[in-house]
């Protein structure tokens, strides 16, 4: 065996299980969603730029703008305002001032708004973060799943 040839087991290991002749699907398919357009699973660019946003409102127009409190004295404001923030607008509207300027939205499973204990459940475990850092291959967060909520695009 050449020295750049690499085992048999290292390559489906290294590439994933896509490398391995497993067909997985696109993101989405098993929800009954779109592969591409409206309606289909939002990407990790446009919900990081929203999460973006979302927080840059938080921090510094909101707390630091309005409210005239700095951040570094009282760490638990913006996360509170983002956390109020989240639970106003996606329990009203379906997304965020983020998700509007991305073009994405939160989606129940069944379809349509997510109920507000829904919204709830998302919205505190994604102020955690860490559930909203751990993805299926759906490229639903813990917290969506919880909530039994996608992102999708509109």
């Amino acid at each position: 065996m050449n020295s750049r040839q690499q085992p048999r087991w290292t390559q489906t290991w290294l590439g994933g299980v896509r490398s391995a002749g497993v067909d997985l699907g696109y993101p989405g398919e098993r929800l009954g969603l779109p592969r591409e357009g409206s309606g289909a699973v939002a990407g990790f660019g446009r919900r990081i730029g929203a999460l973006v946003i979302d927080w840059l409102i938080c921090t510094w127009a909101i707390t630091q703008g309005l409210l005239r409190i700095n951040p570094a004295h009282q760490a638990w404001v913006p996360v509170a305002i983002f956390a109020l923030e989240y639970l106003l607008l996606v329990g009203t509207m379906g997304m965020t001032f983020g998700m509007r300027l991305t073009g994405i939205r939160v989606a129940a499973l069944g379809g349509g708004r997510p109920p507000f204990p829904s919204v709830l459940v998302r919205t505190l475990l994604l102020c955690l973060a860490v559930p909203a850092l751990i993805w299926d291959r759906d490229q639903r967060g813990m917290h969506d799943r919880a909530a039994n909520t996608v992102v999708v695009r509109m």
